[in-house]
């Protein structure tokens, strides 16, 4: 059996390492003209069930390495104004582990063959019921199964269930990380709690490794080559609904919203790395009517793009990597036909796919702030 993935995001390469494991051959295309085109390097929870499903899709010589790579979620969850005094509770946290984006894919990428620069235009279902999928600067690409693991903005999606098309909550939020140092680390109380300010909502999450990462793989697998990145803290400003940014930089953006705030607050944007800041929008797509089983299907965000702050978006593309693995090699061990496994994978993905996103738009209005004050 061969399988080819559209997308070289978590939940693809988590499904790519799965296969690889058990035997099953596949490929990754990536529209992105290189690996590292874009820096992804955030700050992830992982529940207890992504994390396992994680596990699920790699090699177990490398589970005492991703062991060593994460590090432990924790937080007050608390609501706090603009000089760090308490205000309110947001209630019980989220148990499980971080990690990060970055470490993470470079750990995933090992050993997968990666095709960049390879922008779906299209597929088609052969007669044999084996999917050719076309590319803009490349040959076609031939195999049994067709995964579209292509983000918010699926081109896999776009063919197979045209009627299922993003959401945008209106929500807009910057996104940054700062070093740890000793002062940041003396934001702790803040870590895990949201800072409520004058029309806009203040995030911060703490990334402590176990281990360094790039040391972690020297000692516990050589074969792997992970970044050199050190303890942060992950921030992000959420803005109200179709709040709009004039600054030149994340930054500035951010900066410009918080003044007479807390002095240390201020610092950890300033001292912020200005290449992996950004501003993003909230968007979602909520699984719709099901299409016919056949060779081609969907993972990740490309079905079920959730908002960040359910806290779940990873950890359902995790799920359905997993899940999808499982339902693969049975038909590739013969235990199943290829059509029924997949139509298994999506029934069951289906239904926990739409209530995370049910789960993730629930949890919005707890982060969203209040519209400025006149």
């Amino acid at each position: 059996m061969r399988v080819s993935v559209v997308g070289a995001g978590l939940g693809g390469l988590c499904l790519a390492q799965g296969l690889r494991g058990a035997g099953i051959e596949a490929d990754v295309y990536e529209r992105d003209p290189a690996i590292t085109a874009r820096f992804q390097g955030y700050r992830l929870v992982l529940n207890p069930v992504g994390f396992e499903a994680l596990r699920g899709c790699l090699p177990p010589r490398w589970h005492p390495l991703l062991d060593a790579i994460v590090g432990d979620a924790y937080g007050e969850r608390l609501i706090l104004d603009p000089q760090l005094n308490q205000i309110g509770e947001l209630g019980s946290g989220r148990s499980g582990i971080v990690v990060d984006r970055h470490v993470l894919r470079h750990l995933l990428l090992t050993g997968l063959t990666v095709h960049t620069g390879a922008a779906l235009t299209g597929y088609d279902v052969l007669a044999d019921g084996k999917v050719e999928a076309r590319f803009a600067h490349r040959d076609p690409a031939t195999a049994d199964v067709l995964v579209g693991a292509d983000g918010v903005g699926s081109a896999v999606r776009a063919v197979l269930s045209p009627q299922t098309t993003p959401t945008d909550t209106g929500v807009r939020f910057v996104i940054g990380r700062t070093p740890l140092t000793e002062r940041v680390a003396g934001l702790s109380r803040a870590f895990g709690s949201k800072i409520a300010g004058d029309g806009v909502s203040l995030l911060l999450g703490a990334m402590r490794f176990r281990t360094p990462p790039k040391e972690a793989a020297e000692e516990l697998a050589p074969e792997v080559t992970l970044p050199d990145v050190g303890d942060y803290v992950r921030w992000a400003m959420i803005l109200p609904p179709n709040g709009a940014l004039s600054a030149s930089t994340p930054q500035e953006a951010a900066l410009s919203r918080m003044e007479g705030w807390h002095s240390d607050l201020q610092s950890l944007i300033e001292q912020s790395d200005p290449d992996n800041s950004t501003l993003l929008s909230i968007r979602v797509v909520a699984p719709r009517e099901r299409w016919a089983p056949g060779s081609v299907t969907l993972l990740g965000d490309a079905i079920h793009a959730t908002s960040p702050t359910g806290g779940n978006g990873a950890n359902t593309a995790l799920c359905d990597a997993d899940l999808l693995r499982r339902c693969l090699i049975e038909a590739a061990e013969g235990r199943q036909y290829l059509l029924g496994a997949v139509g298994d994978y999506e029934r069951q993905m289906f239904a926990y796919g739409a209530e995370a996103v049910r789960h993730s738009l629930d949890a919005l209005p707890a982060f969203v702030p209040e519209p400025e004050s006149a």
